[in-house]
């Protein structure tokens, strides 16, 4: 931990004196890691401060706060973005009093005698040599909670181990989650499934306290029995479900074999609040089974059911993500995939399907159809109690890969056009256009699919036909 600290702060000499680097720049500059920005607390004037260091390097800058008063200068000769803010107290000392871990609890002057060396008051530099993660003080997490969520990502995040009493702190104060703002969890979450190997980072949450408490619906399934298909509790299922997914994410060749490039491409496409589709599946594996405890019940035979648990689980998903002020689109996936969870688990005990099946249930999944497949492979994999048979994961897999083999096929045909346009369909089968074309054209989409209709006249007359047999609403 000696490397010179100096010449990272050169850039930001013209902030002059009461001006100090501190916080995660620091740290990771120590621990030889890539500095994607810069904390600067001030002791005054951040705003013209701000002015000066983006005149001096050619850079541009923004107010990020009114309330804090805190500055962004970014871009032309910088290194990278610097984050200006003033001292949360009246001395550095007393600003560093107020950060949530010591490794974090690091500053050094940009400017004047003593610029470049380290200021440690907290013992972070030794804890940063014993790569632990320990409290400034006990109030810390008390004093902002959604720091217990950054405690599981710095812990995953660096590789280190979360002090003991850092643990006990976070058990005790994990029910102030309740009040934190939701944008805050929202975006710390982002940030821990981003990860990879993001399943450690759930564990550890679990482990301090905090998802029961940001999630109540979990704690309630601690301990809660399930069938004998199962070898673990609800919460032991969910937390080994979204391990299973972390790692198709990293690698799907395992289960899906030749399609993984094309798995691996879908679950890497851009979705919304800074996920992926793959990072968002975690969120549904993480909550796709949190509506078990209000759906437990026992049949007079003794078997265990969880009637429902998929509808209502979705509810509660769009409740807690309403909470979240997560976005739209982010919402609507996850409730979708809680939602869709089950129907190819029970579709394997229909084998043999038909295309005209395996399509209506893609259609059923749209448009997350690969991240539900992976979803429902990482529940069945974490199904393995001493009633499951190793033949059903077996044939779950292959079924998995078989439907998600037709999703590409049907991606790289193309949309399936009608031979005639709607107006003509209607007027071939005698009825006035309306809201039953939706219905017909759809029917007709997958007479087309399975060659069953070819040309604009086999069109009409399936049309005809369709409307005949009173399938149509009017």
């Amino acid at each position: 931990m000696s490397r010179p600290l100096g010449a990272e702060v050169a850039p930001l000499a013209p902030l002059g004196e009461g001006a100090w680097a501190v916080g995660g720049g620091i740290r990771d500059f120590l621990l030889g890691r890539p500095v994607a920005d810069l904390d600067v607390a001030v002791a005054d004037r951040p705003a013209e401060r701000a002015k000066e260091l983006a005149k001096a390097h050619d850079a541009r800058r923004f107010r990020l706060s009114a309330s804090f008063g805190s500055w962004r200068v970014f871009g032309g000769r910088l290194p990278h973005p610097v984050d200006l803010t003033p001292l949360q107290g009246p001395t550095l000392e007393a600003d560093l009093a107020r950060r949530d871990l010591t490794v974090n609890a690091l500053a050094t002057p940009v400017a004047g005698p003593g610029a470049g060396e380290i200021v440690d008051r907290h013992g972070g530099v030794a804890d940063l040599e014993a790569r632990r993660l320990r409290l400034v003080t006990p109030a810390a997490l008390a004093n902002d909670p959604v720091r217990m969520l950054r405690l599981a990502r710095l812990a995953l995040q660096l590789g280190f181990a979360v002090d003991p009493e850092a643990v006990r702190q976070a058990r005790a104060d994990a029910p102030r989650l309740a009040g934190a703002v939701g944008e805050r969890l929202r975006d710390e979450l982002g940030r821990l499934l981003r990860l990879p190997e993001a399943w450690r980072g759930v564990e550890l949450l679990d482990e301090i306290g905090a998802l029961g408490a940001l999630v109540p619906e979990l704690e309630q399934s601690r301990g809660v029995e399930q069938s004998p298909y199962h070898h673990k509790d609800v919460l032991g299922h969910t937390l080994e479900v979204v391990r299973h997914a972390s790692e198709l994410l990293a690698d799907p060749e395992p289960v899906f074999r030749g399609l993984a490039p094309r798995v691996a491409e879908a679950l890497a496409r851009p979705l919304a609040d800074d996920l992926t589709a793959g990072q968002a599946t975690l969120y549904a594996a993480l909550l796709h089974d949190m509506a078990k405890p209000a759906t437990r019940a026992v049949t007079p035979e003794g078997r265990v059911t969880f009637m429902g648990h998929d509808r209502l689980g979705a509810e509660m998903v769009d409740t807690l993500f309403r909470r979240l002020r997560t976005s739209t689109k982010l919402r609507e996936f996850v409730t979708l995939l809680v939602r869709q969870h089950l129907p190819l688990g029970f579709m394997v005990h229909r084998e043999p399907l038909s295309l005209r099946q395996i399509d209506r249930y893609l259609r059923r999944t749209a448009p997350a159809e690969i991240e539900v497949i992976v979803l429902t492979v990482a529940d069945r994999l974490a199904t393995a109690g001493p009633m499951t048979r190793p033949s059903a994961i077996t044939r779950h897999l292959a079924l998995a890969r078989q439907v998600a083999g037709v999703h590409f096929e049907l991606l790289d045909r193309g949309p399936i056009r009608p031979p005639v346009p709607g107006d003509a369909l209607a007027r071939a089968a005698g009825r006035p256009p309306g809201p039953w074309l939706t219905d017909l054209l759809a029917a007709l989409r997958e007479e087309q699919l399975v060659g069953a209709v070819r040309s604009a006249e086999e069109a009409e007359q399936f049309a005809r036909r369709w409307v005949a047999s009173d399938r149509s609403s009017f």
